[in-house]
């Protein structure tokens, strides 16, 4: 192996010796043939000579004495090289290749150092041929002297020309003599007429001389295949191409290339060839743009007998032929035949035998394949004119080996060959035997055997393949086998031949040889001194699938002179670990396949390179890439469509595949309507989106469906079409096969030298879709109308069309004709005559293009273009004006006051029944331009079966527009439109249309999605619809979509927990609806609980309640609990999470309520000991039992010590109280109640101390508080009182007065206080300062309550006045006259006694008093002695009492502020002896003291009255006693006495004196004047203002009472 030349090396002719020039040859054959010693002397005299004329070049001179030395020494011999490589550890990694080191030189010419130069020289290159010809030198002792002499002149012939070539080397100059082509004269362009003949020329310098290459259109002229029509001549620099017979295809650009080892230079020229005006019908499209004659003969060719449709089987052989007639007839002629398929020129080849008898053109398929499917054309060319004739065949599968296994693949091709690396492409087949292919095997052989090798072990989907490891040199053929459950297919044809070789090394073999320089160069085999390559360049990823993954790369620039080879390592993306792929043996390719990747991780790749100077650095590495199809399945194609035909055929159009990258074509298969069984109609992939199946039957009804398919696969089938008859179209229904005329022809503008036309769509289309439009022009030369012209070759599919190449200030007519796949229609009537003449207009042109669509009763939407002349200013708005059809011209009106800036516009102004017209007008900055054309009458009504569009949100939350209309054609299509411009992209709305109905359905609806949409469809009388997607429609929309993508099943609770008996713990929620098949998952932290001792679960389908039951709670129940419910596709789900302190309260609360559980199975409280603080403020500390018996005792326990509470304890209704009337702070302690029995105890405890006791005592203070009267004005003599009275007053009670807003400070004169249940506040002598709001402020621990009163104004004024009167009333009251101390009602004394009565008196001034008997003043004598004393004390003496002096006595008291009388009865009886004179005296109490003469010592005790329940104490103190009938009488007068007193007002009118209050002695008076205080004022009392005077009264005695 490291002997052998490598194999594309030998193709180089610097490994020919046969350019060695006789001289050379015959110096090598000498060297060969010398003896050792002649030779040797010889060789060194030689050896000096040459060394002596070569001294300039010191290089030669020093290797050709070395090679002698080598050859010729006893050296040993050098080894043999090696091309291994090995790395740093000399261990043997594969094989190099030897780069052919003169490659460089020999490309660019010269070498730039003088040493190379030298190598160039031909003593070198035969000393390099002698040194490497591994011949050994033999070795002669003896030679004749001819044979020597001869020897002789050669070395000196030899070494002349050595030196004379040296010599010429050192003259040269290289600057002057190498450089790049120049053009010392370029080409120049040619204008000529046909069949005349044209040169172009040129000069070109350079050196070396350069090579000239002629190219027409960029490429390469070929005199060779052209005979007779090309000549190129090239002579002292000076280059020519002559073209022979000009024709129309001549006309082009053409290129001269001059190009040698120092550059390449090109010059350009064009030829046009014109033709005689009139020889030609311009409108006639012809190949060759004209009649050429050959000879001066014209031939017409006409191709007869044609073939047919054709239909074989894989296997088959079939011959396509037909008769072609050439007229005139000439003997051995023979036109060009060519045959094409699918527009592809077929060659001759083993599979394809072409045959011209004359005439008779045969195409012979000698082994039909599926690849050999399409449609060929046979092409009949003479210099006249061309003939064509086309015919569809199609290829069956094979009947399969195995049943039910797919049919073959097709079209296998190999792509990207290298070394030892190649990728295999295919096609998918149509019939996969019923079941889905699983893959397919790729098996390669190796030409010149019969071995086919299986690539892949296992199917791959894919439909491409690298196949790696093939053999370098080698050529190799492929094929594809595919694989489904049944079994394996018929192998596909089998590919090209394609060689395992490097792309340079095949181009160099495919193109021509570099120029040739002049220069022989000879280079070394032997590596130099070995270089480690450098870093591989440009590494990518050029494919990648699930399977595989392909890389790529460039060599590195540095790699010495050695072949290099590459080893790649990947590493998994996020790691740093780099591991070798091809560990065992490098590859050669600068491509490589990884297998075995695993799919959806990433990788990164990097490559190393290697040879035997060891191995160099990675190249960079490449970004990650995840494992696995980028290319995905296409999407299936849209609606199908099929039209009738022929009556064996059916034309089959489709909408392309939305999604399909790098699509390879379309299946089409056919069913008979019932059959459910679909056959191919094409087993080959067909491209674009119409098809003609042939070989249907005539009368039968089919459906269609197509699927697409690309490397990835095959996409799903489409759906299915409507059912097609087959019979012929034209005849078969159709009333006309081609459009009417379009009409109303207007112009949009107009420059210079064109005019831009509109016209109006024929009002009658024919059988199908109008592809487009012919406009002819003429022009009109003084009214005389000239010859038509085709403006456009090619059909136009706007109703707008630019008229070129017009001639300025012209006038023109113009005519329009429409086209459909019947043919084209009759052209229109002429337009109107316009002048080809600029616009300068400032205001736009006229919009065109008007359309009316959606017609309803009021409302319809008008479509139109904006205008082609848009004026000194861009459009920026448009107005609609509109009329009735029938109504003058002056009766247009606007429809819109403001410009829009839509090309649509909704008018909904109309009244059904009417008939309108429209017309659209285009504004810009300078002002509206002309109106646009009117549109056609449009009736405005609804039209029955008129339906809109409805938008629908499935179950998948799938949101979709629906369209349907019931009166279809077979060609009718639904085109769907956002704000009306047609959808042609699919990513946001996909479009699936079946039968009558279609849907649009959104991808993912979002704002971009905001926007008009509306359907129309076509062949129909104008249905349509529109939906206005708004943002508030579509926020609806996705709520919707959202509800119905993601149901939920209604909850009626959340998820809760709550607390049963025992302290279990319930969690439970409740579903408004679930059904019967309603499912529940219990989850805790992500685990599932099922039904145990620990979980019960229960789910009660009627209530749609759903509960789980704990018996306790443990630490490791912390966490979230979840029910998760499902009920066919609606879910829903609801946690709760208890962790922390809730779970822990939770916890604790359950504990506690098993406790509690517990506690009340014997005697418990049902209600803990609490308060209650009554209306009266009463505490009552109560609580509730429960389970309770007779034997059951409470006992109260206050600071640990037993209370006796209620002394009758019961347990009515299960309450215990114990009530504390008047509480205090002596009450404050903790209390206790003992629950007891023979089942256990309970207690229950409250403690009122500290807060507890504040607590409580607040609650007091509200109850206080809001018992409280509201705040009243009292006026006294002192001064004015504010007070409220209170259901209970507690001295703890803390209250504020306040005045104006502000803490009252008292003083002397302000003071406050308490009365009983009264608080109150005086103001003693108040002034104008007291007046303003005064409030009472209760405090309770909380808000507290105030009581307010407004002391001013009239208020005040009233009380002040009543002050000042009650004061004056005070003085009064104060000052009068009064007996203070009371006399006794009944004195009874023994006659001739003396009787002795002393009584108080006060009053200032000083009172008189008068003493009468029986209403008559007594005047003082012996008898009667009446004394006043000190002023105080008034005495009454009877010195000796007699019967007379029995009677009744009174005692008045009189000053100038009252009177007060006191009466008594003195009853005399008979003496029973001499008692002494007896003095009767009051006490405090106003008893009679008998016998004592002292009196009264202080002013109270002698102004005490005797009255009420006071007069029986003092009727017992009494000794001397009544006879019992007076003690009846008087039993019944203190009876009488008491009613009369309970009946006495308690207070009086503040503008009178107080009335006087009779206190009885017996039956004597005393008048009092009673002030009324605030002790004796009640809340019920009547205000003293409103009482009525009384005047004070005397009661006269006991009988007057009586009367």
């Amino acid at each position: 192996m490291s002997g052998s030349t490598p194999f594309y090396q030998k193709h180089h002719r610097h490994y020919d010796r046969g350019y060695r020039s006789k001289e050379l040859e015959s110096a090598v054959s000498q060297y060969q043939s010398s003896s050792s010693s002649s030779y040797a002397a010889r060789r060194s005299s030689s050896r000096a000579s040459a060394s002596a004329a070569l001294s300039a070049s010191s290089g030669l001179s020093s290797s050709y004495s070395g090679l002698e030395e080598s050859r010729l020494s006893p050296m040993p011999k050098r080894a043999k090289p090696t091309y291994l490589a090995m790395d740093k550890e000399n261990q043997i990694i594969g094989y190099v290749v030897p780069i052919f080191r003169g490659s460089q030189e020999y490309a660019s010419g010269f070498s730039d150092t003088e040493e190379a130069r030298v190598k160039e020289s031909a003593g070198y290159m035969a000393r390099r041929n002698l040194f490497t010809s591994g011949l050994e030198m033999e070795r002669t002792e003896q030679t004749s002297r001819k044979v020597s002499m001869r020897e002789s002149a050669e070395r000196i012939s030899l070494s002349k020309r050595i030196y004379e070539n040296e010599e010429h080397h050192k003259r040269m100059n290289k600057d002057s003599l190498m450089h790049a082509p120049e053009f010392v004269i370029k080409p120049r362009s040619h204008t000529v007429w046909e069949k005349q003949c044209v040169r172009l020329h040129c000069t070109v310098s350079g050196w070396p001389d350069p090579r000239v290459v002629w190219y027409k259109n960029n490429v390469t002229i070929d005199p060779m295949a052209h005979p007779g029509k090309y000549k190129l001549e090239s002579s002292y620099n000076v280059h020519s191409l002559e073209i022979n017979r000009c024709d129309f295809d001549d006309t082009a650009q053409y290129r001269v290339s001059a190009m040698n080892s120092k550059g390449e230079l090109s010059s350009f020229a064009s030829i046009v060839v014109k033709r005689f005006k009139g020889e030609v019908e311009e409108a006639l499209p012809m190949p060759r743009h004209g009649l050429i004659s050959e000879y001066g003969i014209t031939f017409d060719t006409h191709i007869v007998d044609g073939f047919g449709v054709s239909f074989g089987r894989e296997g088959e052989t079939m011959s396509l032929g037909a008769t072609v007639i050439i007229s005139p007839n000439l003997a051995r002629y023979q036109p060009e035949v060519q045959w094409y398929r699918d527009d592809v020129l077929l060659q001759p080849s083993k599979w394809c035998h072409m045959h011209w008898s004359g005439d008779k053109a045969t195409l012979t398929l000698t082994h039909l394949n599926k690849e050999d499917e399409g449609l060929y054309t046979l092409r009949i060319t003479t210099k006249s004119k061309y003939e064509t004739y086309s015919a569809y065949v199609f290829v069956r599968d094979a009947d399969a080996e195995v049943e039910g296994a797919p049919g073959a693949p097709l079209d296998v091709k190999c792509q990207d060959a290298n070394k030892d690396y190649v990728i295999v492409t295919w096609k998918q087949p149509a019939v996969d035997g019923g079941s889905s292919i699983l893959g397919y095997f790729v098996d390669r052989c190796e030409v010149g055997t019969t071995h086919w090798s299986q690539c892949n072990d296992t199917p791959i989907k894919f439909a491409r393949f690298p196949v790696t490891g093939l053999v370098e040199g080698r050529s190799y053929t492929f094929r594809v086998r595919a694989v489904n459950k049944s079994g394996m297919s018929r192998p596909s044809r089998v590919s090209e031949v394609v060689a395992a070789m490097d792309p340079a090394d095949r181009a160099r073999m495919r193109g021509t040889s570099a120029p040739w320089t002049g220069q022989i160069i000879v280079t070394e085999e032997e590596p130099a001194e070995g270089v480690v390559p450098g870093k591989p360049k440009e590494l990518e990823v050029t494919e990648a699938t699930k399977n595989y993954v392909v890389l790529s790369w460039k060599p590195p620039g540095e790699r010495g002179h050695e072949g290099i080879m590459y080893y790649v390592e990947k590493c998994v993306s996020g790691t740093d670990s780099w591991q070798r792929v091809n560990t065992e043996i490098p590859v050669k390719s600068p491509r490589f396949a990884l297998f075995d990747l695993a799919e959806g991780k990433a990788y990164s790749f990097r490559v190393r390179c290697c040879n035997s100077a060891g191995v160099g650095e990675p190249s960079e590495a490449t970004e990650a890439t995840t494992v696995g199809d980028k290319l995905d399945i296409p999407s299936a194609p849209g609606r199908v469509v099929p039209t009738r035909n022929t009556d064996t055929s059916v034309v089959v159009s489709w909408e392309a595949s939305r999604h399909a990258k790098e699509l390879v074509g379309y299946y089409i298969e056919a069913s008979i309507v019932g059959s459910n069984k679909f056959e191919p109609c094409n087993n080959k992939p067909v491209k674009g989106t119409r098809f003609i199946c042939h070989g249907l039957a005539t009368g039968e009804s089919y459906v269609f469906r197509v699927k697409a398919l690309n490397a990835a696969g095959l996409s799903e089938c489409s759906q299915e079409s409507e059912a097609i008859e087959v019979k012929a179209a034209i005849g078969g229904g159709i009333p006309h096969a081609s459009p009417t005329p379009p009409y109303g022809i207007s112009v949009l503008e107009c420059v210079r030298d064109s005019m831009v036309l509109a016209w109006k769509q024929p009002t009658f289309i024919g059988g199908a879709d109008i592809t487009g439009y012919f406009v002819d022009y003429r022009e009109v030369i003084n009214g005389v109308p000239g010859t038509w012209h085709e403006a456009n070759v090619k059909s136009v599919s706007d109703r707008a069309y630019r008229v070129s190449d017009l001639k300025e200030n012209r006038k023109y007519q113009f005519q329009v004709r429409a086209a459909n796949m019947a043919g084209v229609g009759i052209p229109s009537l002429p337009s109107g005559t316009f002048v080809c003449e600029e616009w300068t207009i400032a205001v736009p042109g006229p919009p065109h293009d008007l359309q009316v669509t959606e017609v309803r009763a009021n409302t319809l939407v008008l479509l139109y273009k904006p205008p082609v002349y848009q004026g000194r200013d861009p459009v920026n708005g448009f107005y609609i004006d509109i009329k009735e059809a029938d109504a003058e011209e002056e009766a247009w009106r606007g429809v819109n006051e403001k410009a829009i800036l839509t090309n649509y516009m909704k008018i909904k102004i109309l009244k059904e029944g009417e008939t309108y017209v429209f017309r659209v007008r285009a504004q810009n900055k300078a002002g509206v331009g002309k109106a646009s054309e009117p549109t056609e009458p449009v009736l405005a009504e609804t039209k029955p079966g008129t339906t809109e569009i409805v938008v629908d949100v499935d179950d998948d939350g799938v949101i979709s527009m629906n369209f349907a209309c019931s009166n279809l054609t077979p060609d009718s299509k639904f085109v769907w439109s956002k704000n009306y411009e047609e959808i042609t992209d699919d990513t946001r709305i996909t479009v699936a249309t079946s039968g009558g109905k279609s849907k649009a359905t959104f991808n993912m609806l979002a704002e971009d999605d905001i926007g008009i949409y509306s359907c129309a469809v076509t062949h129909t009388d104008g249905a349509c619809s529109s939906y206005t997607l708004s943002a508030e429609e579509l926020k609806k929309l996705l709520e919707l979509s959202h509800d119905h993508k993601f149901p939920v099943i209604p909850l009626k609770t959340e998820l809760a927990v709550e607390l049963q008996e025992k302290g279990r713990i319930r969690f439970w929620l409740q579903a408004e609806k679930i059904s019967a098949n309603g499912k529940i998952e219990y989850v805790f932290n992500d685990n599932s609980l099922s039904q145990g001792e620990k979980y019960k679960m229960n789910f009660n389908k009627d209530t749609g309640v759903i509960e789980m039951i704990m018996e306790s709670l443990l630490p490791e129940d912390e966490g979230t609990f979840t029910f998760q419910l499902q009920d066919g596709k609606a879910t829903n789900q609801s946690s709760l999470v208890l962790i922390g302190d809730v779970f822990k309260g939770l916890q604790k609360e359950s504990a506690f309520m098993r406790k509690e559980w517990h506690r009340k199975q014997g005697p418990h409280f049902v209600e803990y000991l609490s308060y209650e603080v009554t209306p009266e403020c009463c505490v009552i500390l109560k609580c509730k039992v429960g389970n309770i018996k007779k034997e059951t005792v409470a006992l109260w326990y206050k600071d640990g010590r037993e209370v006796k509470g209620d002394e009758k304890l019961t347990f009515t209704e299960g309450v215990l109280k114990l009530e504390i009337a008047q509480i205090s702070k002596k009450d404050a302690g903790v209390y206790e109640i003992v629950l007891k029995d023979d089942r256990g105890q309970d207690t229950s405890t409250l403690n009122l101390t500290e807060q507890g006791f504040r607590d409580l005592m607040n609650e007091v203070f509200s109850n206080i508080a809001n018992s409280s009267t509201a705040l009243k004005i009292q006026s006294t003599d002192e001064g004015i009182r504010l007070y409220s009275f209170v259901s209970y007053y507690n001295e703890a009670l803390q209250v504020t007065w306040h005045h104006k807003d502000s803490a009252i400070a008292f003083t002397d004169r302000i003071k406050s206080g308490v009365v009983g249940e009264q608080l109150w506040l005086q103001i003693t002598e108040p002034t104008e300062k007291d007046k303003g709001k005064y409030a009472i402020e209760f405090h309770d621990g909380k808000g507290g309550l105030k009581r307010t009163v407004e002391l001013s104004g009239q208020a005040f004024d009233d009380a002040y006045a009543e002050f000042q009167r009650l004061k004056a009333a005070a003085i009064a009251e104060r000052n009068r006259a009064r007996v203070a101390g009371g006399l006794p009602d009944v004195v009874t004394i023994q006659e001739l006694k003396a009787l002795n009565l002393t009584c108080n008196i006060s009053g200032e001034p000083l009172p008189e008093v008068v003493w009468l008997k029986n209403e008559r003043e007594i005047v003082s004598d012996g008898h009667y002695v009446m004394k006043l004393e000190a002023g105080k004390y008034a005495s009454f003496t009877i010195t000796t009492v007699n019967t007379a002096d029995s009677g009744k006595y009174s005692i008045l008291v009189k000053n100038k502020y009252g009177t007060e009388s006191a009466d008594f009865t003195l009853v005399v009886t008979e003496g029973k002896g001499d008692l002494g004179v007896t003095s009767y005296l009051t006490d405090a109490d106003g008893n009679v003291i008998i016998g004592c003469k002292s009196r009264p010592t202080t002013p109270t005790e002698r102004r005490k009255s005797v009255t009420g329940k006071k007069m029986q104490k003092r009727k017992d103190s009494v000794i001397l006693q009544k006879p019992p009938e007076e003690k009846e009488g008087k039993k019944k007068e203190e009876k009488k006495m008491e009613d009369k007193t309970d009946a006495l007002p308690k207070t009086t009118d503040k503008k009178k004196a107080a009335p006087a209050v009779a206190s009885r002695v017996g039956k004597q008076e005393t008048l009092q004047q009673p002030t009324t205080t605030a002790d004796e004022a009640k809340p019920d009392d009547v205000p003293t203002s409103e009482k009525p005077a009384e005047k004070p009264q005397i009661n006269k005695g006991k009988n007057d009472q009586d009367e």
